[in-house]
């Protein structure tokens, strides 16, 4: 009985057994068949997602190289260079001054300008013109005289004025002044800021490659010679004018600063005439200059009249060699005082201008002459009617 027992106890312990592994095995298989599902249901779902993201990020991606396909914008006709500016530039382009009113302050107007190219060959046809740089308090009261001695000769001069910067009237626009002011700055007489406004004039008129050679004048200055004999004597020189010397006393040596030194030593001390000629050469290193000129600026104030000394002394003692030492503008110191002789109406006559023209002898690319000066100062507007009455006529201006 005992063992009936027995053997039925291992009966039912193996039905148990056989009905656990059964039920574990079902239990495998549903996780298993969960886990499937959960897996189809996950997979599809970020099947759905990727395709949804891809969907909406796929109109940005098309806008994108859309836009990078798009050519840029056309760009406005430009009638002096004849191209539009979106099209590829070329050298004459690159040429192409700025306009005479433009947005550059001094120093970057003077870097602009100190850009020199080191092959002397042109690789393009360059007729050289002579830039006259019009250092004014307002307007130019001779500029009918000066009207005619240009009339005949465009491509052969460039135009620049400095003037007060609260003078705001127009030239006409038939006048060869018209558009021809630069952006300036105040100027007082025998300041360092003259010397500011005559490297702003010589800098704007760098960016023309054109120009080869540069004078200086006033709103009192006229011309001697007709147009063509002051471009063949201007354009054919071999120095600049500059006119420099040593003067003892106290308007000369007497203006000169200690504090200056070691860049300017009393015996490298210069006097001159502001009313300069110099070349293109010399004009790049005067605007260049970075040494003397700021030595200037800082000491060579009130009674030391900087205009007449800066340049003088600079030119003697670095190009003292490609210079003449001598102005091409005449004036009468012969009444002595701090200005020259002011002309009037009635000084204006024939035999007056006629003896201005060939009043003296000096050296010109070492030979004598007796054209030494081509342009004089100072006429007052009112000698402009007796002017154009003889000027013409004693200068041969082109008619």
């Amino acid at each position: 009985m005992k063992g009936e027992n027995s053997n039925q106890s291992i009966s039912y312990w193996k039905l148990f057994n056989a009905q656990m592994h059964f039920f574990n095995v079902l239990s495998y298989f549903l996780l298993f068949g969960c886990g499937l599902s959960l897996g189809v249901i996950l997979s599809f779902h970020l099947k759905n997602y990727s395709l949804a993201l891809h969907i909406t990020q796929l109109p940005l991606s098309t806008r994108s190289a859309s836009t990078l396909a798009q050519p840029p914008p056309s760009q406005p006709f430009n009638p002096v260079s004849g191209t539009s500016h979106g099209d590829r530039i070329g050298l004459t382009e690159f040429l192409e001054p700025p306009h005479v009113m433009h947005d550059m302050d001094d120093k970057e107007l003077l870097w602009r300008a100190s850009l020199a190219p080191r092959i002397p060959q042109y690789p393009f046809h360059r007729v050289p013109k002579v830039a006259f740089l019009f250092l004014t308090k307002g307007p130019v009261p001779l500029a009918p005289l000066w009207e005619k001695f240009f009339k005949g000769h465009p491509g052969l001069y460039s135009i620049y004025v400095h003037s007060d910067p609260s003078f705001n009237l127009t030239e006409p626009e038939g006048s060869v002044f018209h558009g021809r002011r630069i952006p300036s700055k105040e100027v007082e007489w025998g300041n360092v800021n003259m010397i500011e406004a005559e490297r702003r004039l010589l800098a704007n008129a760098l960016m023309d490659y054109s120009n080869q050679r540069f004078v200086l004048l006033s709103e009192a200055c006229i011309p001697l010679f007709n147009f063509s004999t002051v471009y063949s004597y201007l354009i054919n020189s071999t120095q600049s004018f500059v006119e420099s010397y040593d003067l003892p006393g106290p308007v000369g040596r007497g203006r000169y600063s200690r504090r200056m030194r070691p860049q300017v030593t009393i015996q490298q001390w210069r006097k001159g005439a502001q009313w300069f000629e110099m070349d293109r050469d010399l004009a790049i290193e005067v605007v260049s200059d970075q040494i003397y000129f700021p030595v200037f600026q800082k000491y060579c104030k009130g009674a030391c009249y900087a205009d007449e000394h800066y340049l003088p002394t600079f030119v003697t003692m670095k190009f003292a060699n490609k210079n003449s030492n001598r102005t091409l503008t005449w004036v009468d110191w012969s009444k002595g005082g701090p200005h020259p002789a002011k002309f009037i109406r009635t000084n204006v006559t024939v035999e007056f201008l006629e003896r201005l023209r060939s009043q003296s002898q000096c050296q010109y690319n070492g030979n004598t002459t007796d054209i030494c000066h081509l342009f004089a100062r100072k006429f007052s507007p009112d000698a402009l009617y007796r002017l154009l009455k003889f000027a013409p006529k004693v200068m041969q201006f082109h008619e």
